[in-house]
């Protein structure tokens, strides 16, 4: 799989890039954890993500937020990573201008970048969030969710709560227009570190994206 280095706002941003032949190929990019906690785009649900959706036949790019790995710059309380992540989505747009899909997929901070990302780009037609921090990051700003997706977390998450997530997730289910689904794993925490409960958790990805995917609708 191709390293990438593509420029970022604070200068050069880290990639993984993992292009189909088909230059029609869907496209999505995935995130990953808090930058401050570990968080890097080789965190073991970030790399399955990722190559859950090249199997699905998706042109996929995954990278490190800037001041992770070999990525420039320093933390930015997600302000500056939700520009890393758009620059990562054009990086990933001008190889494959023909691509008719957009997908963004994140796992816990990704997810709430992931989600902020949604708001700004009105080419994503799907997302994926894992373990959304709900209970530590304001998301109401998706008022109104311009995208249908899915919300996946662990039923015994101690980092995000499920009630909380559930509270989230109810309120963009009131919404019209999109369809917001949620899949429970349950016994997982939030890095779904059983291996049963991981394999769940992309097998519900999978179905789900591959579901939507011979839908028309958004």
């Amino acid at each position: 799989m191709p390293e990438v280095i593509f420029p970022g706002p604070e200068g050069r941003l880290e990639g993984r890039y993992h292009p189909q032949k088909d230059r029609d190929a869907p496209i999505a990019i995935v995130l990953h954890p808090h930058p401050q906690f570990g968080g890097t785009m080789n965190n073991k649900i970030v790399y399955n993500l990722h190559y859950a959706f090249y199997n699905m036949g998706f042109t996929v790019l995954r990278f490190n937020f800037r001041g992770v790995g070999r990525s420039q710059g320093e933390y930015d309380q997600g302000i500056g990573e939700l520009s890393d992540a758009a620059s990562a989505l054009d990086y990933l747009q001008s190889m494959n201008s023909n691509s008719k899909h957009c997908w963004v997929a994140g796992f816990s901070f990704g997810a709430w970048i992931g989600m902020q990302l949604l708001m700004r780009r009105p080419e994503i037609t799907g997302f994926i969030s894992v373990s959304p921090p709900a209970n530590m990051y304001d998301f109401s700003f998706l008022a109104p969710c311009p995208a249908s997706g899915l919300i996946i977390n662990g039923g015994a998450d101690r980092v995000a709560p499920p009630a909380d997530t559930a509270n989230l997730v109810s309120k963009l289910q009131e919404q019209k227009g999109i369809t917001v689904t949620h899949d429970q794993v349950d016994g997982a925490g939030h890095f779904f570190s059983d291996g049963d409960q991981l394999d769940n958790m992309i097998g519900t990805v999978s179905d789900y994206v591959k579901r939507r995917l011979t839908e028309t609708s958004r």
